[in-house]
């Protein structure tokens, strides 16, 4: 039996969601952002942010 190789190679564009790189980036860029957020408030305001939001 002969091989049969395809003669095309299929452009596929990656997805936008689901557990890819695009989305791993995102998330992990978002949760650095928050985390420097949620310093810089404890740091102004002196409180920590759970009390701010009245959790503590």
């Amino acid at each position: 039996m002969a091989s049969i190789n395809p003669t095309v190679t299929p452009s596929v564009e990656r997805p936008k969601a689901g557990f890819n790189d695009y989305a791993e980036r995102l998330n992990g860029r978002a949760a650095m952002m928050g985390f420097v957020l949620m310093v810089l408030i404890e740091y102004l305001t002196g409180q920590p942010l759970l009390s701010l939001i009245g959790l503590k």
